[in-house]
C-alpha cells in the first residue's frame, strides 16, 4: 500500500489532519502531557487536553505551539509523530507527502522549524503554505482569477488577514491576537473586577457559550465558578453578556485596526472587488457571536462567516493536495 498525501493544519489550539481521498481524519487539541521527573510523554491530544490545569505536580500539560509557531521543537515532533501514527499515514513501502500550514508573517527560521518537524516524522516531501491562502481555498473562494478576495482567519494563536488574487497573497498581516488572547482577556477582567481566579477552560466556555460582541445584553447572566483571591476559597459569581464584550473590546479593535491597514494597502481595483464580494471569516474565533456584525460596521464592508470555519484550513490543504504539480512548481 502506498503512503497517502496528507494535509496538516498545525494550529496553536488544535491539529487537524486531512488524508487525500478520505477527508478529515483527525481533529485533536495541540496539547502534550509530560512527566517532569522522567521526561516521558504521558498523553497527547484530547487526553492531554483534559489534564490542562488539573494535573498533579509532576505531570505537566503543555502546548508546544505558541502564536502559530513552534515554541517547543521536541514536543511538537512527538505530537506530530503520535498523530501521524494514529492515522496510519505511513506505509512500509513509502512515506507520505505532507502539506502543512503556517501564519503568513512568520520568519524563514520559524518556517524551517515547521518544515523540519514534519520531515522528521518521516515525510517524503514537505510543502509549506500560508494559512490565509489555504483558508480562503477551503472556504470555497475562487482566488485563481484577477479579482480581489479578502479573508480574516482567527485561529487560536494568530489572526491572519489577507487580500488574495491570482492564487497569491497581495497584502497581508498576521497578528498574535486570537482565541487564546480572548480567553486571557476574560480571565484578566474577572480577576480584576471580581477578585475571582478562573482557569483557561472556564474562560473558553464563557467565550463560546456566552460571548456576544455586538449590542450585548446587560440582562443576560451566566454563573462563573473559580477561586476567590481574597478568601482563597471556591466561589461563584454572575457576569453579564456586556461584560464579556468589555473584556474582549481592546483585542477585537486591534484586529479591526490590522484589517483596516491591510485594506488601506490594497490596490483600488481590488478594493472595489472586496466591497462587492465582502470579507470571509474563518477559524474558530470567527464563531464569536456578533463578530460579523461588528466587523461589517467598523470596516464598512459586508462580512460573512465561512460554512465550516473550524475546518477551512485543513479542507484547503485537501484541495491543494490535488494540485501537487502546482505546489512543486512553487518550490
Amino acid at each position: 500500500m502506498l503512503a497517502k498525501d496528507i494535509g496538516i493544519d498545525l494550529g496553536t489550539a488544535n491539529v487537524l489532519i486531512y488524508i487525500k481521498g478520505e477527508g478529515i481524519v483527525l481533529n485533536e487539541p495541540s496539547v502534550v502531557a509530560i512527566d517532569t521527573d522522567t521526561k516521558k510523554v504521558v498523553a497527547v491530544g484530547r487526553e492531554a487536553s483534559e489534564m490542562l490545569g488539573r494535573t498533579p505536580g509532576k505531570v505537566k500539560a503543555i502546548r508546544p505551539m505558541k502564536d502559530g509557531v513552534i515554541a517547543d521543537f521536541e514536543i511538537t515532533e512527538i505530537m506530530l509523530n503520535t498523530f501521524i501514527k494514529k492515522i496510519h499515514a505511513k506505509s512500509i513501502l513509502s512515506r507520505p507527502r505532507i502539506l502543512i500550514c503556517c501564519p503568513s508573517n512568520i520568519t524563514p527560521v520559524e518556517k524551517n522549524a515547521i518544515k523540519e518537524a514534519a520531515e522528521r516524522t518521516g515525510a517524503r516531501k514537505v510543502y509549506i503554505e500560508e494559512e490565509p491562502k489555504v483558508a480562503a481555498i477551503g472556504a470555497g473562494m475562487d482566488i485563481s482569477k484577477p479579482s480581489g478576495n479578502m479573508v480574516i482567519d482567527i485561529g487560536g494563536g494568530t489572526t491572519d488577514i489577507a487580500i488574495l488574487s491570482l492564487d497569491d497573497i497581495v497584502t497581508s498581516s498576521s497578528i498574535r491576537i486570537a482565541g487564546n488572547v480572548f480567553d486571557q482577556d476574560i480571565i484578566k477582567y474577572i480577576k480584576e473586577k471580581y477578585k475571582l481566579l478562573i482557569g483557561d477552560k472556564t474562560a473558553e466556555e464563557i467565550k463560546i457559550q456566552f460571548g456576544n460582541v455586538f449590542h450585548p445584553s446587560k440582562k443576560e447572566k451566566m454563573e462563573v465558578r473559580g477561586r476567590n483571591l481574597v478568601t482563597g476559597l471556591p466561589d461563584t459569581i454572575e457576569i453579564t453578556e456586556d461584560e464579556v464584550e468589555i473584556a474582549l473590546h481592546e483585542s477585537l479593535y486591534k484586529i479591526i485596526k490590522s484589517a483596516t491597514n491591510v485594506l488601506e494597502q490594497t490596490p483600488p481595483e481590488l478594493s472595489g472587488d472586496i466591497v462587492e464580494k465582502g470579507i470571509v471569516l474563518t477559524g474558530g474565533g470567527a464563531m464569536l457571536r456578533g463578530l460579523t456584525d461588528l466587523f461589517s460596521q467598523e470596516l464598512q464592508v459586508p462580512v460573512f462567516i465561512a460554512d465550516s470555519p473550524l475546518t477551512c484550513v485543513v479542507e484547503g490543504t485537501g484541495v491543494l493536495l490535488d494540485q501537487v504539480k502546482k505546489l512543486e512548481q512553487e518550490e
